[in-house]
């Protein structure tokens, strides 16, 4: 049963839950204006540019992600260590100072977009690297707001209990903040930029969010199931070796097209394809633990039905995205034609959803739960939908991008060589045009899940959960 004592850490928790949830359907609604602007570029042509739509798109999907494992922490915090979280106070100030200036930021990725090639450019409007596009004062207050997350968890942690889950967090936090910093300076040998940018961009996902994951997964499943923390403590300590190990190297085979060494082609296409496979021998063992368990009792519990769900379907997302997908053109032979085509589009899509939006939305209903009481929670109409539209809706992007990258690989790279000509054709053939229609409709499936998740989410406490 989770614990229903009102400590200020879980109602802070739903604090950043509700942000993460807002900021989770403006990155649906972008990628619909996207996906529009694809396939109809005349779309609200000179009001509203597809280029600001993409950074929009991708930006709220990392912030309402950072946004929610935030909140997870604040949620699981007074569970695992026995106490309320030290610095609940300064928590709330990080939480409005992130705010204010996601807010800002989002307002000036619309209204003003770009600057002048000046200095102040870089501090106020936009530092000009893709996926971190933030100005550097954006950047200076997350830095910030993250420093006092790590300071409360670490200070709670000291003072309470602390279980091989906090112990895990409190490592991976370290590395969080500061694999984040490489992306906060400049080199001008662009190899050596690019080397460090790739640290945030892909290493801060592999490691250190792979390992985040882990930790929510290993609370969730002794939360939702009573799963054995001996099990759930080993698997995740496996995580802990082969993603900081793997994920250092698996990183390798986006170095290739920076001008490192060619070995690194071979070294990153090995080691990618192991990180996520503790998380999903996890699940395994887990399950088939209380399987044989419940089998001796006579009776399976489930205190959270909708939050199983979502648990469950991580870990085949994680497998699927970030492992098949990802795997499929990660190989040398291959992605030499599939580097920059709508493969890499595909296997985004789904490790994103697979690895982290699965098991975040999995902790919104743990914090609902929690928040109203409730000691077993049944899958509802609303629930049954919201999962099953927004996975189909991700999935069906997924085949439908990685169909248009097929074409684009046939045509752009295989037949005409990779020049500009090439690219602009491509995008013209049959198979890469209805790829990228489908893609649309398959957002549009995405879009109507989340709003049956909203509205189950809303209406949970409303709904008779009789134990």
């Amino acid at each position: 049963m989770i614990a229903t004592t009102p400590y200020q850490s879980k109602d802070l928790a739903t604090m950043y839950f509700t942000v993460a949830t807002i900021l989770f359907g403006a990155q649906l609604l972008m990628g619909l204006v996207g996906a529009i602007q694809f396939l109809y570029p005349e779309f609200l042509f000179e009001i509203f540019d597809f280029s600001v739509a993409r950074t929009v798109h991708i930006n709220a999907l990392v912030v309402w992600m950072l946004y929610a494992m935030i909140g997870s922490v604040y949620f699981l915090l007074p569970d695992e260590t026995g106490i309320e979280t030290i610095g609940v106070g300064l928590g709330k100030l990080g939480f409005y100072v992130l705010t204010v200036a996601i807010t800002i930021v989002v307002l000036v990725y619309v209204f003003i977009q770009i600057g002048p090639a000046e200095e102040s450019t870089i501090w106020l409007i936009n530092e000009g690297r893709e996926y971190l596009e933030a100005p550097r004062w954006a950047d200076i207050g997350i830095v910030l707001v993250v420093l006092i997350f790590v300071y409360n968890v670490y200070a709670t942690a000291i003072k309470g209990k602390r279980t091989g889950i906090v112990t895990v967090l409190m490592a991976d936090l370290l590395a969080l903040a500061g694999i984040y910093l490489a992306g906060m300076f400049f080199v001008d040998n662009v190899s050596v930029d690019q080397f460090w940018w790739w640290w945030v961009i892909h290493l801060w996902v592999e490691a250190t969010w792979e390992v985040f994951v882990g930790g929510l997964a290993a609370y969730g499943l002794i939360r939702i199931l009573g799963a054995s923390r001996q099990v759930v403590e080993m698997w995740l300590w496996v995580e802990v070796a082969m993603l900081f190990g793997s994920g250092i190297l698996g990183l390798g085979h986006h170095y290739f097209w920076i001008g490192t060494p060619e070995y690194w082609w071979e070294i990153g296409a090995l080691f990618s394809a192991l990180e996520p496979l503790p998380l999903v021998a996890m699940f395994v063992h887990v399950i088939y633990d209380w399987g044989k368990q419940s089998g001796i009792k006579g009776s399976k519990t489930i205190n959270n039905s909708p939050a199983f769900a979502w648990f469950v379907m991580n870990a085949f997302g994680n497998f699927l995205g970030a492992g098949i997908w990802g795997f499929f053109h990660t190989l040398p032979q291959v992605n030499i034609y599939t580097h920059g085509t709508q493969f890499t589009n595909a296997h985004g899509h789904l490790a994103f959803f697979g690895a982290y939006a699965t098991i975040l939305i999995g902790m919104f209903y743990l914090n609902v739960q929690s928040k109203n009481g409730i000691e077993r929670m049944r899958s509802t109409f609303n629930s049954k939908m919201a999962i099953t539209f927004i996975s189909l809706g991700v999935m069906g992007m997924t085949i439908a991008l990685t169909i248009a990258g097929y074409g684009q690989v046939l045509v752009e790279r295989a037949q005409m060589g990779a020049t500009w000509d090439a690219f602009f054709i491509s995008q013209q053939a049959q198979w890469f045009v209805q790829g990228m229609g489908w893609r649309l409709a398959m957002g549009v499936v995405t879009i109507i899940g989340f709003v049956y998740l909203v509205i189950d989410l809303l209406s949970i406490s409303k709904i008779n959960h009789k134990t």
